[in-house]
């Protein structure tokens, strides 16, 4: 898939693929895509200056997607790179792409998630601050 128009780059994340991230299939099993995805976000919100808090005010997904394009197997190392768009006011679209550093050309996933921000001690979601609004700047309509 393209990355859609109105989508900002943010950030590459690299990390190894590990012998226990396979099935019996001998391939990456589909749930681990998901934990990528998730370490990509988690690492994008911690550059960015704002990681979630589990007891304060921060970013929840409240729905990821995963598309299966090829098969990663261990050994190698991967590149998530995620894009932020489509700002809302409390919400945002977060996409992914996942490639193996040694062949960058190809694209084995790609999935997202809707990233809503919460204030956990009320469970509701309120505006984006205008520090996230600022750090996502030109990322969405």
């Amino acid at each position: 898939m393209a990355i859609p128009e109105g989508f900002r780059q943010l950030h590459r994340s690299r990390m190894a693929i590990r012998w226990g991230d396979m099935d019996t299939m001998g391939h990456v099993n589909n749930t681990v895509y998901f934990r990528y995805l998730e370490q990509a976000r988690i690492d994008t919100f911690e550059v960015f200056g704002f990681p979630p808090s589990p007891d304060g005010i921060g970013p929840v997904i409240i729905n990821a997607h995963c598309t299966f394009l090829r098969q990663l197997r261990y050994p190698g190392e991967i590149e998530v790179c995620t894009w932020a768009g489509a700002l809302g006011r409390s919400s945002f679209e977060m996409l992914h792409q996942v490639r193996r550093i040694d062949a960058p050309e190809v694209l084995f996933a790609e999935g997202g998630a809707k990233v809503v921000w919460v204030d956990q001690r009320v469970e509701k979601s309120i505006p984006l601050p205008p520090q996230v609004r600022e750090a996502l700047a030109g990322a969405g309509a």
